[in-house]
């Protein structure tokens, strides 16, 4: 008897699949395919992304198992392994690509009222990037080093909500400082990175382009200072300068003054330097923006633990970057749950309790809401009750 719907299929209520359709119409995802289309395989690999599947024969294990329930889940039935292999290398990455940007794009209207802990009103974004180490023998056409494969995971993070804006995928060998030529940037938004993508030419197209940067000095940098503004050293900053630039070159690569502090954390007693192209904000915000780039490192930690992209089920391109962006998809997509829901519960959390529970046809808010499982389910009022006294 048909009860209700299963905890997954409530979760996928949350895709746009009209919007989804048309991406894969805008490919050509469906062309030719019979057993396994591009929505049926977006979720079986969000059911692995819930569940932890860890290979082929995991998935098809799992979901043969409960053939049963397939029906109510929104799925056809359980795929053999070689179809889902063959689907995994034939269908197009680009299509969850887009499905995940149409995703974060939803997201981020959600959580763009959330409060920093820094009182801005501006767009904060955090740029970094993760590498995650393959087999070369595997995957040769991402090298990496003479014996290893990588690739990496270049992410813009809105620190409003740790919602990735900007997603890259590429080989191990891309430097990080090259994604800053196919970044979008944003006017008056500002960009945390740190002192990896210190590249004055490409700083300065983001200057000219309205937006704000801070990032952290190397050693050596050869510039003067211009003009030095008054300062409080019991709060830590110990200067606030103007500089310009002195070699020939690089003075021609950024042309125009920039602003160095110096901050002493009280917490460590660590000195940091900082640049910046922003001559409004006070210094101490300025080191707080910075401290505040360490939630992309969380953010990279917490999907490597959580999500299911340290292990690949395909060797090819297509099949890692299809995985990757499924993993996308699917971290977003509970984001936007506990945001349409008003969930206190972390993502972790939610994370936890689908994973052992998407086969169950309990209401989505009971499941994420333990102290409403004690109150009394509501009743029909057209139902009779057999045992009324």
């Amino acid at each position: 008897m048909n009860v209700g719907k299963t905890l997954f299929a409530q979760i996928m209520e949350y895709v746009p699949w009209k919007t989804f359709g048309r991406i894969i119409d805008r490919h050509g995802g469906d062309a030719g395919v019979r057993t396994l289309s591009c929505a049926d395989l977006f979720r079986i690999m969000a059911f692995a992304q819930l569940t932890w599947r860890e290979s082929l024969r995991d998935i098809e294990v799992c979901l043969t198992a409960n053939q049963a329930r397939l029906f109510h889940m929104g799925m056809k039935g359980a795929p053999a392994r070689s179809t889902l292999a063959d689907a995994l290398n034939l269908r197009d990455w680009r299509i969850y690509h887009g499905l995940a940007m149409r995703l974060i794009h939803r997201a981020r209207g959600l959580y763009a009222k959330d409060a920093l802990n820094i009182e801005l009103d501006a767009t904060v974004y955090a740029l970094d990037a993760t590498t995650i180490d393959l087999c070369l023998s595997l995957f040769d056409w991402a090298p990496f080093r003479t014996t290893k494969a990588a690739v990496k995971m270049h992410t813009l993070l809105d620190l409003r909500g740790s919602i990735p804006a900007f997603i890259h995928v590429s080989d191990g060998k891309m430097h990080e400082v090259n994604v800053l030529d196919i970044l979008p940037v944003e006017a008056g938004a500002f960009y945390v990175m740190d002192r990896g993508y210190l590249d004055f030419t490409r700083l300065y197209n983001m200057h000219q382009a309205g937006a704000f940067f801070v990032t952290r000095t190397k050693r050596g940098m050869d510039a003067r200072r211009v003009y030095s503004a008054p300062t409080q050293r019991d709060t830590g900053v110990i200067c606030d300068q103007s500089i310009a630039m002195n070699g020939f070159y690089i003075a021609k690569h950024y042309p125009e003054l920039l602003r160095r502090i110096r901050f002493k954390d009280p917490e460590t007693g660590k000195t940091l330097v900082f640049l910046t192209n922003n001559t409004m904000l006070p210094a101490l915000t300025i080191a707080a923006l910075y401290k505040n780039r360490w939630q992309v490192e969380l953010f990279f930690k917490w999907i490597k633990q959580h999500l299911r992209i340290k292990r690949f089920l395909g060797t090819s391109e297509n099949a890692v970057k299809t995985q990757i962006w499924c993993a996308v998809s699917t971290y977003v997509l509970i984001a936007i749950v506990k945001k349409e829901l008003q969930l206190d519960a972390s993502l972790y959390t939610l994370l936890q309790i689908l994973s052992v529970s998407v086969f169950e046809k309990t209401p989505i808010l009971w499941a994420f809401r333990p102290d409403d499982l004690g109150k009394e389910q509501p009743t029909n009022d057209k139902q009779l009750n057999l045992f009324s006294f």
